[in-house]
């Protein structure tokens, strides 16, 4: 199923959705759970549930997908989402060339966080501050969305634990790294576009085999698959869960290919004005103008 978080209107509230064809099903109105987090803290049974009633749905359940607003899957996530830097062979090459990390390859996950106010919706704008960075780079990337309680999962085991799978733009200002810290860089307002929708994970058996890729105005920047990552989906969630409990609607941004701004010669960076498109195979697209933030 392709999940949805919409608003049938301005002064609506969220409401859990399922794209079936050009309608989007409200969750609600089928007796289930009608936001995502509730869904998923539902268990596989909730899911299993909804999935059966689609076909029933009444006409009264439905509204066509041009007449809702897409929110963020999870508009406000319970807590920081997992990000993964240096995930990818060739990023991690273009990463040493330009800034300061190791021209080695990660013994372990690099494992970094942006807060929950990172998040915003299909469309919503990247908000670029002069004042705080003249480098504001892009990173599509798979976000993985964890359904069940994961405390020392085992990497066989790991997948077993995964609710669905969206696209995320990893945003980061790269001259707000600190000491070798990431947060600043790549926790600020705006810097993780998140959605069009989770799609559930038996849909994507394998999540190794995804083609992702990105452009700025309309110029393709990056491209590339899930199989190149350096760990798998299934190793993050078992080397996270080691030491750290992942919970139901946790979010796991599986990291970025070569291609991005700080690894070009010359290097580029968004700017008021750019429009940002990425794309994970089998999943949806996510499309944002870059916007002046200044005198917001």
């Amino acid at each position: 199923m392709k999940l949805v978080t919409y608003r049938a209107s301005v002064e609506a509230a969220a409401r859990l959705g399922v794209i079936d064809g050009g309608f989007v099903v409200d969750a609600g109105r089928l007796g289930l759970p009608d936001s995502m987090l509730g869904l998923i803290e539902a268990g596989p049974a909730a899911t299993a549930a909804l999935r059966d009633a689609l076909p029933a749905a009444p006409w009264q359940a439905k509204l066509p997908v041009e007449n809702v607003t897409l929110l963020a899957p999870i508009p406000r996530p319970k807590k920081n989402i997992f990000g993964i830097g240096l995930n990818y062979v060739e990023h991690v090459a273009e990463s040493a060339k330009s800034l300061d990390t190791s021209k080695d390859l990660p013994k372990q996950p690099v494992i970094f966080s942006k807060p929950p106010t990172t998040v915003i919706a299909p469309g919503e704008p990247i908000r670029h501050n002069g004042k705080l960075t003249q480098q504001l780079d892009w990173e599509v990337e798979l976000a993985c969305i964890i359904g069940t309680r994961a405390t020392r999962v085992a990497r066989a085991d790991a997948l077993a634990h995964v609710f669905g799978y969206s696209v995320m733009i990893d945003v980061s200002a790269r001259d707000n790294r600190r000491a070798g810290q990431w947060i600043v860089s790549k926790g600020m307002d705006s810097f993780a576009p998140f959605g069009p929708c989770i799609v559930t994970a038996d849909e994507i058996p394998d999540p190794q085999t995804l083609d992702l890729w990105l452009t700025v105005n309309g110029v393709e920047k990056q491209r590339s698959n899930t199989r190149h990552m350096l760990f798998k989906v299934d190793e993050l969630i078992a080397d996270i869960s080691a030491g750290i409990t992942l919970e139901p609607g946790d979010i796991i941004a599986t990291g970025t290919p070569e291609g991005v701004g700080a690894g070009r010669t010359p290097q580029e960076w968004m700017k008021p004005g750019d429009t940002i498109v990425a794309t994970v195979e089998g999943i949806g697209t996510l499309r944002h103008p870059v916007i002046d933030a200044i005198n917001l």
